[in-house]
C-alpha cells in the first residue's frame, strides 16, 4: 500500500510541475484545492494519504481523470472506473454504495452455495 501512495505522490508532483507548461508551486496547488502547501508536500512525499475527494479536486485542477493517480494495468480498469464515478459522492452516498457492494458479495456467496448443493 505504501507503494501506491508513493505512486500517487509522484503523479501529483509530475502534474504540478507540468501544469500549463510552466508548472505550479505547492502553495498554488494548495490554494486551488483548499488545503495547505505543507499538505501538498506531504502528499507528494507519500507521508499523507489524499482522500478520494482530494484526488477528485486534483484531477479537476490538472484536467485529468482520477484514474491518472493509480498505476495502470488491465486489472485496474474496473477500480479506476469506480474511483472516477465516486469522486464527488457525499459521505452518506458512499456508505450506501459500500453497503450495496457488501449486499452483492453476500448474494453471490449465497447463490454459489445453493448451486453447490
Amino acid at each position: 500500500m505504501a507503494d501506491l501512495y508513493k505512486f500517487i505522490g509522484n503523479k501529483i508532483r509530475e502534474l504540478r510541475r507540468a501544469h500549463a507548461g510552466k508548472g505550479l508551486r505547492q502553495d498554488e496547488v494548495a490554494e486551488k484545492v483548499g488545503t495547505t502547501a505543507n499538505t501538498v508536500s506531504r502528499w507528494e512525499s507519500g507521508t499523507y494519504k489524499p482522500s478520494a475527494k482530494d484526488l477528485h479536486k486534483l484531477s479537476v485542477l490538472f484536467g485529468v481523470s482520477i484514474s491518472a493517480f493509480f498505476p495502470q494495468n488491465k486489472e485496474d480498469g474496473q477500480v479506476q472506473a469506480l474511483l472516477s464515478a465516486t469522486g464527488d459522492l457525499r459521505q452518506e452516498e458512499m456508505e450506501d454504495l459500500i453497503e450495496y457492494a457488501r449486499f452483492r458479495r453476500a448474494r453471490r456467496a449465497l447463490n454459489d452455495a445453493k448451486s453447490k448443493k
